[in-house]
């Protein structure tokens, strides 16, 4: 099975990228990233990909991935180190860009696109809604839509919703991914007290990366039972840890 993930170098996706390489049934991992990724050094099925622009996307480039099985998107970066204009350009526009390349490209086969969006997203959101939240919540409403557009009907859209990201158990992944900078540290100052009181709201990357990958890998049917939303294609963090055993 052929899989593409983006956001290597991040917390999430160097989780993911553990999980793929390491998975028997998964023969290929291209991934697509601005800089060179060394969790992926020395890996036969990794195909790392210096992609710069991640609004278009050449013939060339797609063709590497005609025979894709489904992403696991994994880009992103926190709304206090952008400009809104750029926040939404990241976490909106380049997901919605991919989809519609990747769908036209593998059609008409289905393909599994897997959105990391966050605990806190939201289709409804009000005036007291963070960028954040409304952002990434207009990714998952849109890439929804999209996969109901005839032009666009192979795609099989999946939002996942972790709460804190925690790498303390996957020592695999240490020192692969970019640590947090400035207000981005106070999440990881958070994480010991939420393993504590709320272990609720944690997402390990272990199982975050298995879950992210099976996703990929599955028949794209929509999800069912607790903490899954928007026509069984949203998975908040409650459903996550359900469906993973924790």
């Amino acid at each position: 099975m052929h899989l593409i993930l983006t956001g290597a170098t991040g917390l999430v996706g160097s989780g993911v990228l553990h999980s793929m390489l390491n998975n028997a049934s998964v023969s290929k991992v291209s991934v697509l990233s601005r800089r060179p990724v060394p969790l992926a050094d020395g890996h036969s099925k990794a195909n790392v990909i210096i992609h710069k622009d991640f609004s278009t996307y050449p013939s060339e480039l797609l063709e590497q991935l005609k025979d894709a099985d489904g992403v696991v998107w994994a880009q992103g970066i926190s709304m206090t180190r952008v400009p809104k204009d750029e926040y939404e350009v990241l976490t909106h526009d380049y997901p919605l860009s991919f989809a519609k390349a990747i769908s036209t490209t593998t059609s008409p086969k289905p393909f599994k696109f897997i959105y990391v969006s966050g605990e806190g997203a939201t289709t409804k959101p009000t005036y007291f809604s963070s960028l954040f939240a409304v952002v990434k919540g207009r990714t998952e409403a849109d890439l929804l839509a999209l996969s109901k557009d005839p032009a666009y009907s192979n795609l099989r859209p999946f939002s996942v919703r972790p709460g804190g990201v925690d790498p303390t158990h996957h020592p695999e992944i240490q020192g692969h991914f970019n640590q947090r900078m400035g207000m981005e540290k106070f999440g990881g100052i958070l994480l010991p007290i939420l393993r504590a009181t709320y272990k609720g709201m944690v997402s390990p990357t272990k199982d975050l990366g298995v879950f992210l990958t099976d996703l990929a890998m599955g028949d794209g049917a929509p999800l069912e039972g607790n903490g899954i939303e928007a026509e069984g294609r949203t998975i908040n963090n409650v459903g996550f840890r359900r469906l993973v055993g924790l």
